[in-house]
């Protein structure tokens, strides 16, 4: 995660200098917990099941991972920054997500979160070792919480280019050729979920790891029905870190929708899609320059349909800011850049796609049909 110190001598008054249009209305969700059972301090990696393990080591190095560990049955990635793994999938039947590892701040937290919880603190399988807990999140997905024994030192960096602007001239007499290569990845930024039910998992993010919404949005006309997207952040009180480490959206599926791995700057997003383009792979959405988080960003489809993002100059927030309101619509996606794709909207409509739908009406959950119709016009907006 990066982090920067926040100078608090100027404290922030609610909603100075906002992020968005509009702050909370009186009676809104506050964006918090006034008590968290403990406080994470990162994303620590994202699991995944997949049954060719060759096939997803191939995609891994061409879209800018390092390898960590690699055996029969697991495969271990990771970025240039020391730290944690990005990413581990193992072999498996079939491709699935299954689900979001973070970060402890302390050994301890792991003992707080154990006793509340009623689990257990067991060996974590990882490498290096350490400890985890292992918890379900209001949907039914798998999360844990770890603390690690040791980390990865840090890996030789991509550099970004000196740039020239206007009549501030760093560079002369050289030119500028940034090589067809992999866009090295750096860090695991963010996850993105879908729930049924979106309220009761997001209370239970910021009660349970003690994490912070930076922006909602909500739904045309159903803004009194609360919001149906948040844009997560963990909470490092004043040093300021990623606007989202994981972003929860209310829909009809449940579960993984893409992940952000952080590169050094635009040129090797844009190089880095080249070389990707020239392998084969299909490009999802991009290039262009997010609103919530404020990112340039650019989504690619792995062999196995998932979804992953590189990104570069990110926001970073720190605990003193007050979250953000805006409406939820697809053209307020990003400040710049193609118009989003019905792939990247997972609008696409598919015989799975309506079961699903269906599936998510009959149970008992928070899609109703005036959601769904709201969710329909605003990714159509």
């Amino acid at each position: 995660m990066s982090e920067t110190p926040v100078n608090r001598a100027d404290p922030q008054t609610p909603h100075q200098d906002l992020h968005s249009e509009q702050g909370a209305l009186r009676g809104e969700h506050p964006g918090r917990a006034r008590n968290p059972v403990i406080k994470v301090a990162d994303l620590a990696w994202l699991e995944f099941e997949k049954p060719d393990l060759d096939r997803a080591e191939v995609f891994a190095r061409d879209f800018g991972f390092g390898i960590v560990a690699r055996t029969e049955g697991e495969l271990w990635l990771r970025g240039t920054f020391a730290g944690s793994p990005c990413m581990v999938i193992r072999k498996g039947r079939t491709s699935r997500f299954i689900g979001p590892t973070f970060r402890a701040a302390e050994r301890a937290d792991l003992d707080r979160l154990a006793r509340a919880t009623g689990t257990d603190v067991r060996d974590l399988d990882a490498p290096g070792g350490g400890k985890a807990v292992g918890l379900l999140d209001p949907s039914g997905l798998p999360v844990r919480v770890v603390h690690c024994a040791e980390q990865l030192p840090a890996l030789p960096e991509q550099q970004p280019l000196i740039l020239n602007f206007g009549t501030e001239h760093r560079r002369t007499n050289a030119t500028q050729r940034p090589p067809r290569e992999p866009s090295r990845i750096q860090r695991l930024g963010h996850v993105v979920l879908e729930t049924r039910v979106f309220a009761r998992t997001l209370d239970w993010y910021l009660d349970t790891l003690g994490m912070i919404v930076s922006d909602f949005l909500f739904l045309d006309g159903q803004r009194g029905r609360g919001p149906t997207m948040a844009f997560i952040r963990c909470d490092q009180g004043g040093l300021a870190v990623d606007h989202h480490t994981l972003a929860l959206h209310l829909g009809p599926g449940t579960g993984y929708v893409h992940s952000a791995y952080q590169v050094t700057d635009l040129d090797a997003i844009a190089a880095g899609g080249e070389y990707l383009g020239e392998r084969g792979y299909r490009r999802s959405w991009g290039i262009g320059r997010h609103i919530q988080g404020s990112q340039v960003f650019d989504y690619w489809r792995d062999p196995d349909h998932f979804m992953l993002e590189h990104f570069a100059d990110g926001d970073l927030f720190s605990c003193d800011l007050e979250p953000g309101w805006a409406p939820m619509s697809a053209s307020g996606l990003a400040q710049w850049g193609p118009p989003v794709t019905r792939d990247f909207l997972g609008t696409n409509p598919s015989p799975a796609k309506l079961r699903e739908v269906m599936a998510a009406l009959r149970d008992d959950n928070e899609l109703d049909p005036a959601r769904l119709l709201g969710l329909m016009k605003a990714m159509s907006s």
